[in-house]
């Protein structure tokens, strides 16, 4: 195979073409993260049971919730949690490899067979069901420090959910924007338990009052297909937005006709769902946004694009509302390409300056030149046929790689050069008789580099996944 090379220089710079465009190509297609994904794909159930503590969400919820679960497909163990605040999650583990939106509709199946043997408010409270993706690739704080005009940490909340992550999500590559602590506002009723056993009432009957007098309807039209001239449309008054509107609602009309409101048995005010965190950023209110990237989506680009959102949302931000990012893995990615573009650019000028020195022929130090490039470049088309992507981890094997491709291609064309001295031989017989002496060299070279990295490959489990990307990549320029 290499006399053939030697002997068709066009086919041997058609397929160094081939290569250098494959790769360059490859380089364009492939994913950019900071490491490979080797945590297992999980699916999140979160679900509340309000006024219930954690025993109670233990028992009636999240137990039947796991017994529907257990046994989905691939899936490999379940955890569960809940609190004294009425909240429960259970997360789901499942295989490396398996689709995390397949595996959330199937848990989702589950569930609905457990529907009926869950409390009913828990249904009406809602019970979702995501995928959870690992790694963060940013972290954004939103702040208020306006001296004036302090915003609490739930108008920033309410602000970014409206404003800002709408926005964030429709970037390309960002699967998901999750903020720490999330709440949201709501009306909070702080029940006197005095007061309530004066009128012989307990918090159900209080729930059931404000579910039956709050809720949306469509009461439809008068006139609809009458002879009337106009037809009505009826509307609704619809849900209680103002702390007044539930202070008139009536509880309770009592045997003598006094009427017994929402306002005699609670204390009502606007605020926040939960109380259970306090965000902080410098002192001042705060909110953290974490954003995570879908499989097989650039890191880079997802860090320059959400940016580019920030800066002009930032724009419109209400005064004294800031911003700033951090983390980000962009500066990891960054330095890490600029670790092999550094270390390229050092390979050639030592390449050229040892050959030059030692053989004193410009055309034999032209030679490794090229040839380096083209199996550096190349391997970028596989990496992309095996579904790598470019992390620390390939970067860091491909540093490697220069140094050992750089040596193989010095010892080449001095012991070409050697032999055309020693013997008189033309350029083209002189490299097929050297090639012909160590090639069984070079072979070995490469196959003692084999039997050290390529049994990584075969490695089960997410360590086998972190170091799989590794060894191939350091082996693929060969």
């Amino acid at each position: 195979m290499l006399k053939v090379f030697v002997e068709r220089p066009v086919l041997a710079t058609v397929v160094s073409i081939v290569l250098v465009i494959l790769g360059l190509v490859g380089m364009k297609l492939l994913p950019v993260t900071r490491f490979p994904e080797i945590a297992p794909p999980s699916v999140v159930v979160s679900l509340s049971y309000p006024g219930a503590d954690a025993e109670t969400v233990a028992k009636s919820v999240l137990l039947p919730i796991e017994e529907a679960i257990n046994g989905v497909e691939d899936m490999t163990y379940i955890r569960s949690t809940a609190s004294n605040s009425g909240a429960g999650t259970v997360t789901v583990f499942f295989k490396t490899g398996t689709n995390p939106d397949v595996a959330s509709v199937n848990v989702q199946t589950r569930i609905s067979r457990a529907i009926s043997a869950i409390p009913a408010e828990v249904n009406e409270a809602g019970i979702t069901t995501m995928p959870r993706q690992s790694g963060v690739i940013m972290t954004i704080n939103l702040y208020s420090d306006h001296r004036d005009t302090v915003y609490d940490e739930t108008f920033l909340q309410a602000y970014a959910q409206i404003n800002l992550m709408r926005p964030l999500l429709r970037v390309d590559g960002v699967a998901q924007v999750s903020r720490l602590g999330a709440r949201d506002y709501a009306m909070r009723l702080w029940l006197n338990p005095e007061k309530l056993a004066l009128y012989n009432l307990v918090p159900q009957d209080v729930m059931k009052a404000i579910s039956d007098q709050n809720f949306e309807m469509a009461p439809g039209k008068f006139g609809e297909t009458s002879e009337e001239v106009f037809e009505t449309v009826i509307r609704h008054k619809g849900r209680f937005s103002q702390p007044e509107q539930f202070e008139n609602m009536v509880i309770k009309t009592n045997t003598d006709g006094s009427v017994l409101y929402l306002k005699d048995l609670a204390r009502i005010e606007f605020g926040a769902t939960n109380l259970n965190s306090d965000n902080k950023v410098d002192g001042n209110p705060g909110l953290t946004l974490n954003l995570t990237q879908t499989s097989g989506s650039n890191a880079h680009d997802i860090d320059v694009a959400v940016r580019e959102v920030l800066k002009e949302q930032a724009r419109s931000f209400p005064n004294g509302i800031k911003y700033e990012i951090t983390y980000s893995v962009r500066e990891q990615i960054d330095e890490s390409i600029s670790q092999v573009q550094h270390t390229l650019f050092e390979a050639f000028i030592l390449v050229f300056v040892i050959v030059f020195i030692f053989l004193q022929d410009f055309r034999s130090t032209l030679i490794p030149a090229i040839a380096i490039p083209v199996s550096l470049v190349g391997t970028f088309f596989f990496l992309q046929m095996f579904g790598f992507s470019l992390n620390v981890l390939t970067m860091f094997a491909l540093v490697l790689a220069i140094g050992i491709v750089v040596d193989d291609a010095i010892v080449v064309v001095e012991a070409i050069h050697q032999k055309m001295h020693s013997t008189g031989l033309k350029p083209k017989a002189a490299t097929i008789r050297t090639m012909s002496e160590i090639t069984g060299a070079i072979l070995s070279i490469t196959m003692v580099m084999a039997a050290v990295f390529l049994p990584v490959g075969f490695m089960d489990g997410p360590a086998g996944i972190f170091y799989r990307q590794f060894a191939y990549t350091l082996l693929l320029p060969f």
